[in-house]
Formats: structure tokens, C-alpha cells, sequence
């Protein structure tokens, strides 16, 4: 009988231990976009309540990095999270390195490390980590149990060194919340550059306090015929200043000299017209004055609520034209600590060819007056560009490759592949196709090393996702055109082409959907996706 007991106790032990919370393990992560290298060992680390993180450096941002981790778990645990230098499971340092935006990860059953040369590196080993958590992670509830991770280290580094998403908040205003989310979702994504399209024909979204009517006239109204709106420069400043902590730089974009409608509504001297020193003649040499005269009757442009393009243009030959552009590059470069202000440049189907050349080297030069380095979409190249500015690649490979030739950088946003506009299909509620119909599969099955002959990798210096907002009009219509295909193209612009499969990111892609569903994000649930 006491025989029988022991053998009872035995077996009840092994009952509870087969049925006690499965360990997970790193050969079935859903980390995206995928890293550089990922090694599996046993086991898995609790994290619990009474876990802690562990600040390793001298650092205000490596604080922020660490509160913002104990803030993304702190609700599945129900109890705050300790962040300090004290000792502590988990551990966020930084050292001595080259590439800032490298990290490590080491997860043993006692100790969490994240490691790297830079906090921007820090931070994207938290945004890892967090994929590592059990999807309820975002579920807003308390969850049963230790939150277990599995065991292992991963070593990580990005392929490109810009890698931005675009939202154009020009043809249909979004406010700050709406921006400030946009950001979250592509911080976790780990790109690093926000472009916003701050100007159209439908409207003109930033504070100029020397131009006063650019928001007053410029700014009211949108696609459609909305009441548009606009940022303050303290609302500006806050995007900034909220995107820079997630280590995102704000690249502002002021299209020109075409896309300038709004502009040219709120200033009808801006307008081409009738200058009169073109025509009159000097009566001793019978040259041309070699002075400005005023333009005759300008007329402001009526404001514009469609979305066809290229009708638009600033007069070139005025010298208010080149004094309006420096002011507002002046006001816009004082709330942007980033290196780049973006130009636009792009489909000025109206400005003459010569007119154009001349204004984009003007622009350059003032974009260059204030530190700044310009970006412009690929026509740029057509005129004669500073070495340091860089071209936008979206259409026209000849322009791409002429900026090669210049000996200037590429940025590669290809419309058939990147532009999150684009229907998935024909049956897509909203979204343009003029270039492409874009499914999730198109927007990762590509090289942007490859996708031009003649265009390598060290003509590149990275990848941008456009979201154009003609047909996009709340969050719900971001969220539906950007997941999931901003996943993909941030593995695109992250993880080096040789490590890629589409099979293995349509697996992660799904295990990362259920997510999206607990968090009630509105995504495309694409065929091509076993959900």
C-alpha cells in the first residue's frame, strides 16, 4: 500500500508539471522585422512583479528608455515596475561600440541584458523584447502567472541607415494625437524617420508667423471641401520633441514650386503674372532693366479640394518668390533639430524647364544657408544639385540615376512598392492604384539594392514608406492602408535581403495580427496571409 501511495504522488507530480504553463522558445518568434541573428537556449525568464529594471549608464534618455518598458508591462502585472540603478533582472546598458543603433540581447532564466553602443540601440532591444511577450501583453487586463520569455540571444543591426515612413497630413489634416500614434506605431517597427508633407494644394498645415495667411486661408480646408487645420509651432514642436524621444527624426516637407495652391491662395503676389521688367526695354541700350518690377493685377488662386495634380506653380523669376521660401525654411529649421528639410520638388508639370532648374538650386542653397541638408523627390535631379543633397526616388529611374551620376544619395520609395496608398486590390474601400495594386506580399518581395540597374547598395541611403491622404480621412483609414504593410517594409529596410522569406514573415506577420486584433486595430486581412 505505501508502495501504491509513492507511485500515486509520482504520477500526480508528473501530471501537474505536464500541465504547468508551457515554457515558449525562440525558434517560433513573431519579431519583426526580423534580426540579424537569433540563438536558442533552454528555459525562459518570469517576469513578475517583483521583477525589476536595472539602468546601466549615466544617461536621461536610458531613464526614459526604461520607464517606457516597465510602462508597456506594468498593466499585464498590475504593479508598477522599479526602474533604477540599483540592481535589478532586467538591464538596460550601454557601452563602448560602433553603430549606435546595434544591440544585444542575453535571456537566461535569471537575467534579462540588453546591451549597445548608443540609447537609440537600447531602445529598439526593448522594442524586441516586448515582441518576445505573450500577445496578451497588450490586452489591458492583469495576466495569471509570471510573464514568460524564452531563453536565447539575439544579436541585431540594421541594413540601411534611414528608414523613414512619410504622412501626408496635406491633403487631409490629422491632428497631433492622430501623428503621435503614427509615430508610436512605426517607433516599435524601429525606423527612425518621420517625413511629414506639411503642404499641398489642399492646404498648408504648419505656422509661419511671418506669412500669417498661409494657416489663416491656406489652411482651411482639405480633400473634399473639410475644414482642414493646422499645427502652431508649439504643437509642431511637441511632435518633435515626442517623436525625438522614441528616436525619431521629424524631416518637414515644403513642397515646391509646384503643389503650391494653398500658397497661392493666401498670397496672391506669390502668383505668376505679368512682370513688367521682361518687357521694357532700357531707351539708351535697348536691354532689358536689370530690375524687378511688380507683377500686374496678381490674383490669389481659389482654394482647391480635389486631388488632381500639376497645375500649380510659384512665380520663379520674383524675388518675393525666393524671400517667402527663405523665411518659411527659417521659421520651420528653428523647431527642427534633424538634419534634413525636404524640399517636395516633385510633378511642377507648369514651371517651365529652365524656371525649375533655377528655383531648385535657389532652394538648395537656402536650405544650405540655415545647416540643413535638402531632400526632393527624384525630378530634383534635373536641376544641379549641392553634394549633399539627397534625391527621392518614386517614379522615374532615369531621375535616380542621374542623381547616381551627380554623385548624390538615393532614397528609395519606390511607388509599386512602397506607397501605402495604394489599393491591396480592386476591391480595396478606399486607396488610389495609379501605380500599382500593392499587396502585402509585393510591398516585402523586393530589393531596394536590386531594384534599379545600375543602383547598388552604396548608392542608397535608405528606404521611406509614403501614406499619400487623398482618400485617407481618420485613424481607422491609416490603420486599414499601413497594416500590415509597414511591417513589411520595415523588415525591408531593417534586415538584410540574404536573411529574408517571405514564408517566415507570413507566419510571424500572423502571430503578430492577434495583437492587432486585442488592441482593436482595423487592419487589411490579405489573402495571402494565413491568419
Amino acid at each position: 500500500m505505501k508502495s501504491f501511495n509513492i507511485l500515486l504522488v509520482l504520477v500526480l507530480g508528473l501530471f501537474v508539471f505536464a500541465c504547468g504553463p508551457e515554457k515558449p522558445s525562440l525558434t517560433e518568434h513573431q519579431i519583426i522585422p526580423l534580426p540579424t541573428d537569433v540563438k536558442v537556449s533552454s528555459g525562459a525568464f518570469a517576469l513578475s512583479k517583483e521583477s525589476s529594471i536595472q539602468i546601466d549608464g549615466d544617461s536621461q534618455g536610458l531613464d526614459w528608455v526604461g520607464s517606457h518598458l516597465a510602462q508597456k508591462i506594468e498593466g499585464a502585472l498590475g504593479d508598477q515596475i522599479l526602474v533604477s540603478d540599483a540592481e535589478g533582472d532586467i538591464v538596460l546598458r550601454v557601452e563602448a561600440g560602433e553603430n549606435p543603433e546595434a544591440y544585444r540581447i542575453d535571456i537566461s532564466e535569471d537575467k534579462v541584458l540588453i546591451v549597445a553602443s548608443g540609447e537609440q540601440g537600447v531602445f529598439y532591444g526593448v522594442q524586441t523584447l516586448l515582441q518576445l511577450m505573450p500577445n496578451d501583453i497588450v490586452a489591458n487586463k492583469i495576466l495569471e502567472g509570471p510573464i514568460l520569455i524564452p531563453a536565447g540571444t539575439i544579436v541585431d543591426k540594421p541594413e540601411y541607415a534611414y528608414r523613414g515612413s512619410m504622412l501626408d497630413v496635406a491633403r487631409h489634416f490629422f491632428d497631433v494625437e492622430d501623428v503621435k500614434y503614427y509615430i508610436d506605431v512605426i517607433a516599435g517597427l524601429k525606423y527612425n524617420h518621420l517625413h511629414l508633407h506639411l503642404s499641398d494644394d489642399q492646404g498648408w498645415r504648419i505656422e509661419i508667423k511671418s506669412w500669417p495667411k498661409l494657416t489663416e486661408i491656406g489652411g482651411s480646408t482639405e480633400v473634399g471641401g473639410g475644414e482642414g487645420g493646422f499645427y502652431t509651432q508649439e504643437e509642431y514642436k511637441d511632435i518633435v520633441a515626442y517623436a525625438a524621444q522614441r528616436y525619431i527624426t521629424i524631416v518637414p516637407e515644403i513642397d515646391m514650386p509646384g503643389h503650391t495652391n494653398a500658397v497661392l491662395a493666401s498670397y496672391a503676389e506669390l502668383n505668376p503674372g505679368v512682370n513688367l521688367a521682361n518687357g521694357v526695354l532700357d531707351s539708351l541700350t535697348k536691354t532689358p532693366l536689370n530690375y524687378e518690377m511688380p507683377l500686374v493685377n496678381p490674383q490669389p488662386a481659389e482654394l482647391y479640394t480635389g486631388i488632381e495634380v500639376g497645375f500649380s506653380t510659384f512665380a520663379t523669376d520674383l524675388e518675393l518668390t525666393y524671400q517667402f521660401v527663405d523665411d518659411v525654411v527659417r521659421e520651420i529649421v528653428a523647431l527642427t533639430p534633424g538634419p534634413y528639410f525636404h524640399i517636395g520638388g516633385d510633378e511642377s508639370h507648369v514651371t517651365a524647364k529652365e524656371d525649375y532648374i533655377k528655383f531648385i538650386n535657389r532652394a538648395q542653397d537656402i536650405v544650405q544657408k540655415y545647416g540643413k541638408t535638402s531632400i526632393g523627390w527624384d525630378e530634383v535631379a534635373t536641376a544641379d544639385l549641392l553634394p549633399t543633397t539627397i534625391a527621392q526616388f518614386w517614379g522615374d529611374e532615369e531621375n535616380a540615376l542621374l542623381a547616381k551620376s551627380q554623385g548624390n544619395k538615393v532614397l528609395m520609395s519606390p511607388a509599386k512598392k512602397t506607397y501605402l496608398d495604394m489599393q491591396y486590390d480592386s476591391t480595396t474601400r478606399i486607396g488610389l492604384h495609379w501605380a500599382a495594386y500593392i499587396e502585402v506580399d509585393d510591398a516585402y518581395n523586393w530589393d531596394p539594392a536590386n531594384y534599379l540597374e545600375g543602383l547598388g547598395a552604396e548608392d542608397i541611403i535608405g528606404v521611406e514608406t509614403p501614406l499619400w491622404t487623398e482618400t485617407v480621412t481618420n485613424r481607422e483609414d491609416i490603420e486599414y492602408m499601413i497594416f500590415p504593410r509597414i511591417y513589411a517594409l520595415a523588415e525591408v529596410a531593417w534586415t538584410p535581403s540574404a536573411l529574408r522569406s517571405w514564408v517566415d514573415f507570413e507566419k510571424r506577420l500572423a502571430m503578430t495580427s492577434k495583437r492587432w486584433d486585442l488592441q482593436n486595430i482595423q487592419y487589411y486581412k490579405s489573402p495571402k496571409v494565413n491568419w
